[in-house]
């Protein structure tokens, strides 16, 4: 796939000599599946099939010039391909499956607000043809200003809901009530960023995160002066806070935020589909890199005060004893994050109370967790070098958390390569997690004392500062398959669950979030009178430095 970041200059051609007489064309086919998912269909009895086989097989796409219908089943099948190589300028399409637009001349997705706008006004608000010429002749929309012109809002729709509908719009159960909590906004789909959507919802309504932005504590005027970046994920972040507490409902396209996290991150700028972790990682160290230049910070010591490691930075401790002479080697690494495998050979009931269960082998996010921090005996290939010894030996490890974070990042491992079938597979086994959690049993301090048989003796640091206690906040889940899965999002706020499907807002019951495939849980830490940070993860905004004082946010945690 081309992972250029230029604006195609085929649907830029496209534009120029047609307008947006396809888009307008396109929207009347646009239909909206049981799920919420939007597909073309020109008629509601009649199977799509290719003009030129007649199959209904593979991809199939609509030319924005001719409505001819098209298959691509592969790469020696692609009849999409041969109508745009027999017909000169017909290289612009649409995937009817997903209602994306194709370059066939590029092979590849391209983006355009118009067209997004065309699907969306469709799709969210239900008012059949909108001609999109009298549109931008006759409104006003923000934009950002930066190549390709990609609209960063789509405060059109709010007016055209206003005068049509009183105010809300209703799509079946997908409803967005002015009685939501502030902040439960849905993001368009920009083609394939889902994996962006669910994140930026994670991370947008993360307490430390939230409250950092909303309070003003990042200047996006002194930013672009103090630096020589033209890209700053921390101020598009900014721009997309402001935006989706302000109150507005109508879905909002995170266009901007995209395009700079490509530029950042060229290896993965693409519209193919991301991993959800990968992409949150990827965010979390683009945002630290920009501090660092600019406040001098250091990740790796231990002091770094940027937003992203206030919030999510803990500390993991890795003993390695010696099975002959008993010696333990005792390192420490900063994470953002703890990975959990699988614990498949589970064959009793977690301890965490409320989590509990009667079957035998249910996967639970404890008995994960409990994997994690076991001692785990390396093989004879795996020899360490004991300094009591001095010789390699073979020895025990065993994990445990130093110090937790504000919020707890906990990421599932439901996708993992054989090297022996050289293949990759998804691992669709259910996992139970509670609500809230208990990590005292994880901590360092009760690991080693359980691990000399629960000895009282001085232990170095004092972790008592820091609470044990985490609630749920956010769920990223993935459905369907390895290679064409969907991402989504379950926020808790007032201890309701809500489900963020792309620009879809949803009240769900927690028997819904519980039967999800979670991929990563985000749980933040319960206030602590002793613990000294425990103003960043407060339902109250503190006051800007300038005086003016901020709403408090619903539901937070």
């Amino acid at each position: 796939m081309s992972t250029t970041l230029n604006p195609c200059n085929h649907l830029s051609d496209y534009k120029q000599r047609y307008g947006l007489k396809g888009f307008n064309l396109i929207q009347k086919w646009v239909k909206t599946s049981p799920c919420g998912k939007t597909l073309i269909s020109r008629s509601k009895s009649e199977i799509p099939r290719c003009s030129f086989c007649c199959g209904y097989e593979g991809r199939l796409y609509i030319c924005l010039i001719c409505s001819s219908m098209s298959c691509s089943l592969s790469s020696g099948s692609n009849h999409a391909l041969l109508h745009t190589k027999t017909q000169i300028g017909h290289e612009i399409a649409v995937d009817i499956q997903r209602s994306e637009l194709y370059c066939f001349a590029c092979d590849d997705q391209v983006y355009d607000p118009d067209f997004d706008r065309a699907v969306m006004c469709e799709q969210v608000l239900g008012l059949g043809n909108v001609n999109l010429e009298g549109v931008r002749s006759n409104n006003k929309r923000k934009r950002l200003g930066f190549e390709g012109g990609l609209s960063s809002d789509f405060k059109i729709m709010k007016r055209v809901v206003g005068s049509g509908v009183g105010g809300d719009w209703d799509h079946g159960r997908r409803l967005s009530k002015s009685c939501f909590p502030v902040g439960l906004r849905g993001l368009n789909n920009l083609g394939n960023t889902c994996f962006m959507n669910s994140v930026l919802q994670a991370l947008l309504h993360a307490p430390p995160i939230r409250n950092y932005f909303l309070s003003g504590r990042h200047d996006r005027d002194t930013c672009r002066k103090t630096s020589s970046d033209r890209f700053c994920l921390s101020c598009d972040i900014d721009i997309i806070c402001s935006a989706v507490f302000s109150g507005d409902r109508a879905p909002y396209s995170p266009a901007q935020f995209l395009y700079s996290w490509w530029r950042l991150s060229e290896n993965l700028a693409c519209y193919e589909q991301q991993d959800a972790h990968e992409f949150f990682m990827s965010v979390l160290d683009r945002i630290h890199e920009k501090e660092e230049k600019t406040k001098n910070t250091n990740k790796d010591n231990g002091d770094c005060h940027c937003v992203v490691h206030r919030a999510f930075s803990g500390l993991l401790r890795s003993d390695v004893t010696c099975t002959t002479c008993g010696f333990t080697s005792t390192t420490y690494d900063p994470c953002v994050d703890i990975s959990l495998d699988f614990n498949t050979n589970v064959d009793h009931i977690s301890p965490n109370k409320p989590q509990k269960s009667t079957d035998l082998g249910i996967s639970t996010l404890t008995s994960c967790l409990d994997l994690f921090t076991r001692p785990e005996k390396l093989g004879s290939d795996q020899k360490l070098y004991c300094q009591s010894c001095q010789q390699r030996q073979e020895s025990v490890k065993q994990m445990s958390i130093k110090k937790l974070p504000l919020v707890l990042c906990l990421h599932v491992k439901r996708f993992e390569h054989s090297l022996v079938r050289k293949a990759s597979r998804k691992i669709d086994r259910h996992l139970q997690f509670p609500f809230s959690l208990d990590m005292t049993p994880y901590v360092s301090s009760s690991i080693v004392r359980k691990r000399f048989g629960n000895r009282i003796f001085a232990f170095e640091g004092d972790e008592s500062e820091f609470s044990t206690n985490f609630e749920v906040f956010a769920v990223i889940t993935h459905s369907g398959m390895l290679e064409s899965g969907h991402y989504m999002t379950y926020l808790r706020l007032n201890e309701q669950w809500y489900k963020c499907d792309d620009a879809w807002i949803t009240e769900v019951d927690d028997e819904v979030v519980r039967a999800s495939q979670i991929y990563l849980v985000f749980y933040v830490q319960k206030s602590n009178s002793s613990h000294k940070s425990g103003e960043d993860v407060g339902c109250h905004l503190r006051s800007s430095p300038s005086g003016d004082s901020f709403m408090s946010i619903a539901g937070c945690c």
